[in-house]
């Protein structure tokens, strides 16, 4: 399990989540923080993810601005 912020990339960090997607094997489980900003972000990283063959396991608001979600590789 490998913990992942980009919440230093604000809205763009899509093109780095994909990134991170394509390295991992079946079965692993991969953690990520990004910022929500007006809450579109949250859709699109359940897109990406799907997109992936991967399963979003859990997705929480971590405090004001920013979101956490935990993804497995099926």
């Amino acid at each position: 399990m490998k913990r992942y912020d980009l919440r230093h990339l604000k809205t763009d960090f899509e093109p780095r989540m994909k990134e991170i997607l394509d390295e991992h094997k079946k079965g692993e489980v991969a953690i990520f923080l990004f910022e929500i900003g007006d809450f579109s972000a949250i859709q699109r990283s359940a897109d990406v993810i799907k997109e992936h063959g991967y399963e979003l396991m859990n997705s929480l608001k971590f405090n004001e601005v920013d979101w956490t979600i935990v993804v497995k590789k099926d």
